[in-house]
């Protein structure tokens, strides 16, 4: 059967070869260097007048034709949706012999004055056409066809995920309702960026490649810089950097960046993905906790018009405020544990019985961290701040001011996903240290995300660093949320594939 499919394409390929080399013989460029275009589908559409005979200049991609001799019809396709096109050979003359060797996927720009058909449909009536780009592959298209029932069947639809992913322009042309999703994306994070500059933070660039990773619990992709004779990791995190800055006398500094962890893939991991880090002066993660909420329901007013979302059945309301829960609270009122206080086995122990996957080398904060995920964080639906973390999770995070054995740290959930971490930011260098040595401690007991030591980070927090309030955003996770993707490779044009067989 395959073997069938690849005889099938090769034919149609060969058709279509045969097509340019017959186009050359007619002196007909078949790969344009330009065409002049004054109009789109929409605009046509849009602006009609059955009073006013209107000249345009359109181009797009033929997406079906239907021949009847010495006239034919076609759709165009351009990137603001569908047009149809008339045209006649007694007024096209020999473009219309030439129309006769195109094909489903052709590029063709056509000039002509705007009508409307018996059946009412807007149309361009062409007065000339050109081939700008001859299609050499064919385009699957999907045909849809009205059963007995009145029900709209859908036929041969390129609908195969692997296959949309891997080749995205293909999936944009076949499917054009998705390039919905990523003008969403784009100015989800235009939004952003807005809000964020009205503030008055510095938008900034940190090294992607660096000498020591760190900033986060990840593993670093790790190449070589063969002039210097000496490994790099491509950035896990901003943190480290963007707080050097603070501590260099920036008020406030942010950077949307992308970041690469070496770690599983899943439907909310890809290896590389964007980030949104930002550090404020003189702030703590009660008010950063504020800033967020506002941040979300600003963004979302001014792309969407409204706060509530459809996710996957489910209405989140963004609106503020969003609901606080300390992390040791909703484990103890759901499994009545105290993590705190509980013996090393006693916490193993009940990690255990939920499922988590415990080799009993962890950290108390892991096993933790472990059981919240389990118990607690699917039941997250609207958006929700979890506060207080172990101090053995954060490394990077501030010892709380009145619970002892927490730091003032908080994740966003919203529908059982995290998608924000913040800190009210470490700044006693002795203190950051020894977190530093802890996490040495649990690399060399096998902890491959543990942190390692940087040397001067420490010494940046010695010549000293304000008080702080630091913030990250997954940005593909937020827009998953925001546009309904149950995917993070519906929100990442070229998401990372397996080397194609």
């Amino acid at each position: 059967m395959e073997q069938n499919l690849f005889e099938d394409l090769n034919v149609l390929m060969k058709r279509r070869y045969e097509e340019l080399d017959e186009l050359k013989n007619r002196n007909v460029e078949p790969f344009a260097y330009s065409f002049e275009v004054n109009s789109n589908s929409e605009d046509i559409k849009n602006n009609y007048s059955e009073e006013l005979k209107r000249e345009v200049s359109i181009a797009g991609r033929i997406m079906a034709i239907r021949r009847m001799g010495k006239a034919s019809f076609a759709h165009l396709q351009d990137y603001f949706g569908k047009i149809q096109i008339y045209l006649k050979k007694d007024e096209i003359g020999d473009a219309y012999d030439n129309f006769k060797l195109m094909d489903i996927g052709d590029i063709i720009g056509v000039k002509g004055y705007v009508f409307k058909t018996k059946t009412g449909e807007i149309s361009v009536h062409a007065e000339s056409l050109e081939l700008l780009t001859k299609s050499l592959r064919p385009i699957p298209i999907a045909k849809e066809v009205v059963d007995e029932s009145g029900n709209k069947v859908i036929y041969d639809q390129f609908a195969d995920k692997e296959l949309r992913y891997r080749q995205r322009y293909l999936d944009l042309i076949v499917n054009p309702e998705i390039k919905d999703v990523f003008v969403k994306r784009s100015k989800i994070i235009s939004a952003i960026r807005s809000y964020l500059d009205s503030y008055g933070l510095l938008e900034v660039e940190t090294p992607v490649l660096q000498s020591l990773y760190g900033g986060a619990s990840a593993r670093p992709f790790v190449t070589h810089h063969n002039a210097l004779d000496m490994s790099l990791y491509l950035r896990i995190a901003d943190e480290l950097y963007l707080k050097r800055l603070i501590v260099g006398g920036f008020d406030g500094v942010y950077e949307i960046s992308k970041d690469f962890r070496n770690e599983g893939m899943d439907r909310t991991h890809n290896p590389e993905f964007t980030m949104l880090e930002l550090y404020v002066a003189h702030k703590d993660y009660e008010w950063m906790m504020t800033f967020v909420e506002n941040m979300i329901a600003d963004l979302s007013i001014k792309v969407f018009g409204t706060t509530e979302f459809n996710f996957d059945g489910k209405i989140i309301n963004f609106n503020p405020p969003w609901q606080r829960v300390s992390m040791v609270d909703s484990i103890k009122e759901k499994l009545n544990i105290d993590v705190l206080t509980v013996s090393d086995q006693e916490l193993l122990d009940a990690g255990r019985k939920l499922g988590c996957d415990l080799s009993g080398k962890e950290s108390r904060g892991k096993i933790i961290d472990e059981i919240f995920g389990v118990a607690i964080q699917d039941t997250l639906i609207q958006p929700t701040f979890v506060i207080d973390y172990p101090v053995e999770t954060s490394p990077l995070a501030k010892k709380h001011r009145s619970k002892k054995g927490l730091v003032e740290r908080f994740e966003g959930f919203v529908a059982g996903r995290e998608i924000c971490n913040a800190f009210s930011e470490l700044n006693d260098p002795i203190d950051q240290l020894e977190r530093f040595k802890e996490q040495l401690k649990a690399k060399e007991a096998g902890d491959e995300e543990a942190q390692s030591i940087d040397e001067d980070f420490v010494r940046a927090l010695e010549y000293g660093m304000p008080p702080t309030a630091g913030l990250g955003i997954g940005i593909d996770r937020l827009i998953m949320l925001l546009t309904n993707q149950s995917s993070i490779r519906d929100v990442i044009f070229f998401p990372q594939m397996k080397i194609e067989k």
